[in-house]
């Protein structure tokens, strides 16, 4: 099946943005989350292999969400997704488990 995705961002938009580009590649969208609350049970519950992290989020922010999910599945990579390209906020997310940061708005080839 190729590598299984969870994308998770509270803009609907961008979800299906990112869901376009993946359609033509070996990696499989495998379900999708509005906020990083919902995001957490949907990770435990699918596996993944990766999930595409969005930082600013309501209800609970990508990095605590991160840190829940890392800590349960230490094997998930969870790249950050954010419009927020500051130094401090790229070294909390990497400090919640995230081994990439992706800052909006992207490119295709970025992703």
């Amino acid at each position: 099946m190729g590598i299984k995705l969870v994308i998770v961002d509270d803009a609907p938009f961008i979800r299906e943005v990112l869901k376009h580009i993946f359609a033509s590649t070996e990696i499989t969208v495998i379900g999708e989350a509005q906020d990083g609350e919902e995001a957490v049970g949907l990770v435990l519950k699918l596996k993944p292999d990766v999930v595409l992290m969005d930082i600013v989020m309501p209800r609970k922010s990508g990095i605590e969400a991160t840190t829940e999910i890392v800590k349960e599945l230490p094997n998930v990579k969870v790249v950050a997704c954010s419009t927020v390209d500051q130094n401090s906020m790229v070294l909390r997310a990497l400090d919640a488990g995230c081994c990439n940061y992706i800052v909006k708005p992207f490119k295709a080839e970025d992703v």
